[in-house]
C-alpha cells in the first residue's frame, strides 16, 4: 500500500468524521431527522469552487466565507422545519437535497453535469499544499471540530438540545423555544457540514452535482447509526468503518459492496443504538444481555456483603 493511498483515504475518513459530526448534532443532539445532509456539503464544496475559480478569490477568504454560506443556508433551509416534524421532516429534507443538486445541474453558472474544475489546493506564502500537507491540515481541522463539539456537549445549547429530543412541547412549556433550538441545530450543522465541503472539494480540485446526490446522505447517516447517535464518540467511529471497510474489501472484487452491505445489516440488527450504544448499554445495562450482566454482578456483591456481615 502506497503512502499516497493510505493519506488519501484518511483525508476520506477524516472529512467523513466532521460530516457525521455534523449531521449527529441535527439527530443525536436535537432530535431533528435529515436524509438531506449532502446538500449542505455540497453547497460548502460548490461555494468554494465558486468563490476560488470563477470569482478568483483567495483560498483563506474564501474557506471563510464558504463555511458561513453553507451555515447560513443551513439556517434558512431549516425553516421548514418549524411547520414539520418526523416523518414530514424527513420528506422535507429529501427534497431539499434533490433541490440543491438539481440546481447544481441544471444552472450553468455552476457548471452543469460538468461540474467545476480545476479548484486550488491550500497555500501558505506561496507553497501549496502537498497531499501529506493537505492531511495534517484536514487533521487539524478534524481535531478543531471534535473540540467544539465536545464543548457544545457541555453548554446550556446542549440541555436546550436535549428538551428539544425528548419531548418538543414539554420543552415548549418550561420556556425552550423549539423553534429557536432547531435553528441553532441546522445552523451549526451546516456551518460544519460546510466545512467538509471545502476540505473535500479542495483535495480532489473538482465539484460534481452526484458527488452530493441523495445515495450520500444515506451514507453519511449511515455513519452516524453505526456508530451510536447521540454520542462523540460514534460517529467518529462509523465515519472510520464506512470509509475504510469498502477498501479493505477490494480484494473480493465485485462481491465487495455486497459483503459490505450485508456487515451494515449484521451491525443495525445486532447493535441496533451502535457500536458505541450498544457497548455502553452492555456496561451499564440498557441491554438484555447488558441487564444479566448488571444483576449478576449485584448478586455477586450482594452476597459477598452478607458474607462480610457474618
Amino acid at each position: 500500500m502506497s503512502l499516497d493511498y493510505f493519506l488519501t483515504v484518511s483525508v476520506f475518513a477524516m472529512i467523513n468524521m466532521i460530516l457525521a459530526l455534523s449531521l449527529n448534532i441535527l439527530i443525536g443532539y436535537a432530535g431533528q431527522v435529515s436524509l438531506g445532509h449532502a446538500a449542505f456539503f455540497g453547497i460548502g464544496a460548490y461555494a468554494s469552487a465558486v468563490l476560488t475559480v470563477k470569482v478568483g478569490m483567495g483560498y483563506w477568504p474564501a474557506l471563510l466565507l464558504s463555511v458561513f454560506i453553507s451555515g447560513l443556508i443551513g439556517l434558512l433551509l431549516g425553516l421548514p422545519a418549524l411547520r414539520v416534524r418526523e416523518d414530514f421532516l424527513v420528506l422535507a429534507t429529501i427534497g431539499i437535497n434533490f433541490v440543491v443538486v438539481s440546481i447544481f445541474n441544471y444552472v450553468k453558472f455552476f457548471g452543469g453535469p460538468y461540474g467545476i474544475l480545476g479548484l486550488p489546493r491550500p497555500s501558505l506564502f506561496g507553497h501549496a499544499f502537498t497531499t501529506r500537507e493537505y492531511a495534517l491540515y484536514v487533521l487539524l481541522w478534524t481535531l478543531v471540530v471534535v473540540f467544539l463539539v465536545r464543548y457544545l456537549s457541555n453548554t446550556y445549547l446542549k440541555l436546550g438540545f436535549d428538551a428539544l429530543r425528548e419531548d418538543e412541547d414539554a420543552a415548549e412549556s418550561v420556556g425552550v423555544s423549539s423553534p429557536r433550538y432547531k435553528m441553532y441545530a441546522f445552523a451549526i450543522a451546516g456551518l460544519l457540514a460546510g466545512l467538509a465541503g471545502n476540505l473535500w472539494a479542495h483535495y480532489m480540485t473538482v465539484v460534481f452535482p452526484d458527488n452530493f446526490s441523495f445515495p450520500v446522505s444515506i451514507g453519511i447517516l449511515t455513519m452516524v447509526v453505526i456508530g451510536g447517535v447521540g454520542t462523540l464518540v460514534g460517529p467518529l467511529i462509523g465515519a472510520i468503518i464506512v470509509t475504510v471497510l469498502p477498501e479493505l474489501l477490494r480484494f473480493a472484487r465485485d462481491y465487495r459492496m455486497l459483503i459490505y452491505g450485508l456487515i451494515i445489516v449484521f451491525t443495525m440488527f445486532f447493535m441496533p443504538k451502535g457500536i458505541v450504544g450498544s457497548i455502553k448499554g452492555l456496561i451499564f445495562g440498557d441491554t438484555p444481555l447488558g441487564k444479566k450482566r448488571v444483576e449478576k454482578v449485584r448478586r455477586i456483591a450482594g452476597a459477598q456483603g452478607r458474607i462480610a456481615g457474618r
